[in-house]
């Protein structure tokens, strides 16, 4: 069980969430304790560049999507480290606002 189980239960179940994540993986995007809130998404409308919750090798992310295969994700954060290839099972929302 990680820090985004709850977020990703609901999001499952079609629920808008929104959270404070720590960090500074994601820093000049999402600094340390920013609100975002990620919503549902299909993977059909996924972007490089767009930033995700997801989980890659067990472990859970607000990432960004650095590349696309097919049907394959290449997940990483904004400071060049690349955290694996994931599909579209492993994805479970979209962050669509940062604020203060």
């Amino acid at each position: 069980m990680g820090w985004a189980t709850g977020y990703i239960a609901r999001l499952k179940e079609g629920e808008t969430v929104s959270f404070r994540p720590r960090g500074n993986s994601m820093q000049g995007k999402i600094e340390s304790g920013q609100l975002c809130t990620v919503e549902p998404v299909d993977a059909v409308t996924l972007e490089i560049g767009d930033i995700v919750l997801c989980k890659v090798k067990g472990q859970e992310y607000l990432h960004l999507i650095k590349a696309m295969q097919g049907k394959r994700f290449q997940i990483g954060n904004n400071k060049g480290r690349i955290n694996g290839w994931i599909t579209a099972n492993a994805i479970y929302g979209r962050c669509v606002s940062v604020d203060d």
